[in-house]
Formats: structure tokens, C-alpha cells, sequence
């Protein structure tokens, strides 16, 4: 999305993590108040697949759960951006990427069944947001 504002083509984007869980409910729910359109692709299982887009004219990212090094993610010439204060310290190196940046954050699911809940994941999808924004940025004047 970051790239996409600033006009960067040729820009793809792929998630993982250090586990693979299932994207977390209350994420999904931050992303839609957030007004991307986040829609399950599949009915069942444990690691559903979400289709995510912010426009409606662009074809849809899938989200779903994964370790970091799984398919479909790139095994070089990418950069890896690490937006979770736990995948920081867990991978000080990522093998194959040519640039490693640490955005970390501290993860909202410790307000999880509590009154601040939302108001948690939406400030950590807020502040990813402008954080990636700002990498775009930078990397759209390079």
C-alpha cells in the first residue's frame, strides 16, 4: 500500500513470521477498520487465507500465517522489514535478503480481552502503517 501511494512499481509484498499461527482475528478486525477490504478466502481450517486490498481496481494480497522463509516469500533479493519486537530478536539475520530493517513494535495481542483491545490493534496497525510509509518513502527517493 505504502508503495502503491508513492508511486513505486514493481513493488510485491509478502509476510512471515518466525511461527505459523493463523493471521489473528483481532488483526483482520483492525485492518477492516482501518477500511481494507479483508475478505476469507477459504471456509474452513485452522490457517485461513485472507484476500486484502485497498483499492478496488488492484488484485488482492493473500494473508495468511507462515514462517518467514516459506512459499510463496522470496529466498533472495528482497528486503526484509521487521515490524514485531520478538521477530527482531528472534532473526538478527535473514538469509538471502539484501537489506534488514528493524521497525519492531510492541505486539497488541497482550491487550487481548480487555477493554483496550481494539484500541491496540488498531495503534499497532496505525503505526505500522506510517512506519511503512516512511520506508517507502526513503526508498522511493533512492
Amino acid at each position: 500500500m505504502a508503495a502503491d501511494f508513492y508511486g513505486i512499481p514493481n513493488v510485491e509484498t509478502y509476510s512471515g513470521g518466525t511461527e505459523a499461527t493463523a493471521f489473528h482475528p483481532n488483526a483482520v478486525a483492525a485492518l477492516r477498520r482501518a477500511g481494507l477490504e479483508t475478505d476469507r478466502e477459504d471456509a474452513e481450517g485452522q490457517n485461513p487465507i485472507y484476500r486484502v486490498r485497498w483499492r478496488e481496481d488492484m488484485s488482492p494480497y493473500r494473508a495468511f500465517s507462515k514462517v518467514w522463509n516459506a512459499a510463496p516469500n522470496p529466498r533472495k533479493d528482497f528486503a526484509a522489514v521487521m515490524v514485531c519486537s520478538e521477530a527482531d530478536a528472534a532473526c538478527p539475520v535473514v538469509a538471502g535478503c539484501d537489506l534488514r530493517v528493524a521497525l519492531p513494535f510492541e505486539d497488541p495481542k497482550a491487550s487481548d480481552g480487555t477493554p483496550r483491545e481494539a484500541a491496540a490493534y488498531d495503534a499497532s496497525v496505525q503505526e505500522i502503517g506510517r512506519e511503512m510509509l516512511y520506508v517507502m518513502h526513503r526508498a522511493g527517493q533512492g
